[in-house]
Formats: C-alpha cells, sequence, structure tokens
C-alpha cells in the first residue's frame, strides 16, 4: 500500500521541477526531505512540501514506519490540457506593434512513499 500526495496547479514549470524530482527519486524519506531541504530553488519548496505531505498520510493514515519509508514513485506532469487552466497566457509588446507570447506554465507534482 502506497501513501499519496499531490500539489495541483503549482506555479512552477514542469521543466524546472523535474530537475528537482530526479534528485529524490528512490531515496529514503530522510534523506530525500535533507536534500531537498538544501536545494535552494522554487521548485524544492513545492517537492518538499507535497513529499511531507505525503509522510504524514503515510504515518497517520496507513500507520506505516516513518524510517522505512522511501520515495517509490514520483513525477509531474504539466497542468491543463491545450491551455485550459494550466498555462496563464500573457503578451510582451514587441517594436512595430507586434506581440510576443509569453506562457506561465504550472505543474502537477505527485509523490508516492511506500515501506522497504
Amino acid at each position: 500500500m502506497a501513501a499519496k500526495a499531490s500539489h495541483m496547479f503549482a506555479r512552477v514549470t514542469p521543466r524546472k521541477c523535474r530537475l528537482v524530482v530526479d534528485m529524490i527519486r528512490g531515496k529514503k524519506y530522510h534523506e530525500a526531505q535533507a536534500i531537498l531541504h538544501f536545494t535552494f530553488n522554487k521548485p524544492a519548496r513545492f517537492v518538499e512540501k507535497v513529499l511531507q505531505s505525503a509522510f504524514h498520510n503515510a504515518t497517520t493514515n496507513f500507520n506505516m514506519d516513518g524510517d522505512s519509508l522511501y520515495v517509490s514513485r514520483i513525477w509531474v506532469d504539466e497542468a491543463g490540457m491545450a491551455g485550459i487552466q494550466g498555462k496563464l497566457k500573457r503578451i510582451q509588446p514587441a517594436p512595430q506593434g507586434r506581440a510576443h507570447p509569453i506562457l506561465k506554465r504550472a505543474s502537477h507534482i505527485h509523490v508516492e512513499l511506500e515501506e522497504k
């Protein structure tokens, strides 16, 4: 039985978030938490909160031992389908009346913890 947690529509790009997620995949919970705590970028804060939520779900709802938990699955998806709710679309004015699009992307972060 895996304890799960997710953060939907996190305001961080999936590409940057996947770099952080790849660092902790397969690690024990306490080791992953230490890595995220000392990683100084925005996606690390989001992933750390989701990891803590999954840990608390495991210890309270499933009565799992906190010392034997490890990150079994962790993945990041891009939020929204075809521009619906996941991407904020903005316009950057450009010379001669043109406009360049800016896509402010969001992510869905999913974490699953299991016992070894």
